[in-house]
């Protein structure tokens, strides 16, 4: 995820939850008063850790249906009506973006979505689950779920932002398309608690990744693959601030695990330097100062321009590019 060259720093707080809801369903009033109440923390905890707003947050997969049991039609509800109106109204109390999890009801179909509803409350898309998972005991696809068939990329306010849910953790294939597609933060909600796949994820594509499970852990994770901060207890919030115009730097002469950049700049930059992994995530604190004139003026490469020119040299020195057989 590099940053455009004039892109200023855009921080931001996001929340994410876990909740494990095996347990008798409670009413879907009384769900979604629970939900909302979970927007309610994180943005106590945006401001308690971070004296700002909740930008962004995250519940899990299926938060609204979580529990009750039956074929994906007697479980599904539609988005308008009570769910629309009680998260709609969190998202305003509290001017930030929410993921609302869901079995959604829609004409004759259902799906497993990812509904995003913006600051004011209002609808900014759906992410229809493109790999439903098949039973192993009936064969049907989670209860009888229709397939969602793209992955897009939303524009918020504060970026471009992705949507994946649970067993789509397991194909290559939403991953690179909304990499390719500019996204700076995905948030995936599950009932998987996986933490591997998803450092290798957001390391591979240099993106943020946010996870909101029903066991185990809740995280997330930067562009250096990295668990930035992270819930093991059931039910709980936590929250991370991140600037979405970031850069990821590896290893390179002269770099000194990123003193080279407080050197120049002092208190103007930020940085996280793994050392273990040879590459740090440096942002800038200073808005008139986007962090990749800072990178450019140091005379560093970021990954993909590190990997091309040395493929280059190894091509031409090879004579053709290493077979693939």
């Amino acid at each position: 995820m590099a940053a455009a060259l004039d892109a200023p720093p855009r921080k931001l707080v996001v929340g994410t939850s876990m909740y494990s809801m095996w347990f008798e369903y409670p009413g879907l009033e009384a769900r979604l008063r629970t939900l909302a109440e979970f927007i309610d923390q994180m943005a106590a905890e945006a401001e308690r850790h971070y004296q700002a707003g909740l930008d962004l947050a995250v519940l899990p997969e299926a938060a609204v249906n979580g529990g009750l049991e039956g074929p994906a039609s007697q479980v599904s509800f539609p988005l308008a009506g009570p769910v629309l109106d009680t998260m709609a109204a969190a998202a305003r109390k509290h001017r930030t973006y929410v993921v609302v999890p869901m079995y959604l009801a829609e004409g004759s179909a259902c799906y497993n979505v990812g509904v995003l509803l913006d600051r004011a409350g209002e609808v900014a898309g759906i992410y229809h689950k493109v790999h439903v998972v098949q039973s192993q005991t009936d064969g049907t696809l989670e209860g009888g779920c229709a397939l969602g068939a793209d992955f897009p990329v939303f524009d918020c306010d504060f970026g471009k932002l992705g949507i994946q849910i649970c067993f789509d953790m397991m194909f290559d294939d939403g991953w690179e398309v909304l990499a390719r597609k500019g996204a700076q933060i995905i948030a995936w909600p599950s009932q998987a608690p996986h933490t591997v796949e998803p450092r290798g994820r957001a390391l591979k594509h240099g993106y943020y990744i946010v996870s909101s499970t029903w066991r185990d852990n809740a995280s997330i994770f930067d562009p250096v693959g990295q668990i930035i901060a992270q819930t093991r207890e059931s039910p709980s919030v936590v929250v991370a601030q991140m600037d979405v115009s970031c850069a990821v730097v590896p290893w390179q002469p002269g770099l000194g695990n990123g003193a080279a950049f407080t050197a120049r700049y002092g208190d103007a930059v930020g940085f996280r330097y793994i050392e273990s992994e040879d590459r740090g995530l440096f942002w800038s604190n200073d808005p008139k100062v986007p962090i990749m004139r800072m990178v450019r003026e140091l005379g560093f490469e970021l990954v993909p321009e590190l990997l091309a020119r040395n493929l280059d040299v190894q091509n031409a020195a090879r004579g053709c590019p290493p077979s693939s057989d």
